[in-house]
């Protein structure tokens, strides 16, 4: 799969190994050789109902903790049963855990959100965004994937310069 992905299988282990020890001087485990591809269409809709309901830190949580389940647990984060369990994990609620775990399960089966994430996702296809993590500075630069923070530094720089001129 991520020889498709990423042309062939030598650039692909290049590439995971790269990932893989740039999280790990970041004190972050990946382990990609148990990491299950899915449809993240359900994972997407969660997050955006978290942005809707809750603040950006309640949103930001729930996003860490789905990159923790699938990069480094190996959970599938396109089944809605694994997505409910870690938003009743991670998302704060008034109802008791079975009740909210409901809530979503029903928030799953409904249209909500559908269209304003596929916007969402047609909008990062046009950016030339094709996986996760992505960051996008400024609406201007982007940096795929887990760069060393010198990388960041330098896109930064170069942003701050741009808008000064």
């Amino acid at each position: 799969m991520y020889a498709k992905k990423f042309g062939g299988a030598e650039r692909a282990d290049k590439i995971i190994a790269q990932l893989t020890d740039t999280a790990a001087q970041d004190g972050i485990e990946f382990r990609m050789d148990i990491g299950q591809r899915s449809n993240t269409i359900l994972a997407h809709r969660l997050m955006w109902w978290t942005g809707v309901n809750h603040n950006y830190e309640v949103q930001s949580r729930l996003k860490e903790d789905l990159l923790n389940a699938y990069f480094t647990h190996g959970v599938n984060v396109g089944d809605a049963e694994e997505l409910i369990s870690i938003g009743v994990g991670s998302i704060p609620h008034d109802s008791d855990d079975l009740e909210f775990a409901e809530y979503l399960r029903a928030f799953f089966a409904s249209d909500a959100g559908k269209g304003e994430v596929a916007e969402e996702l047609a909008t990062a296809i046009s950016h030339g965004i094709t996986g996760v993590p992505t960051y996008v500075i400024n609406g201007q630069w982007s940096i795929p994937g887990a760069q060393d923070s010198e990388t960041f530094e330098r896109v930064l720089r170069r942003t701050a310069e741009r808008m000064a001129t």
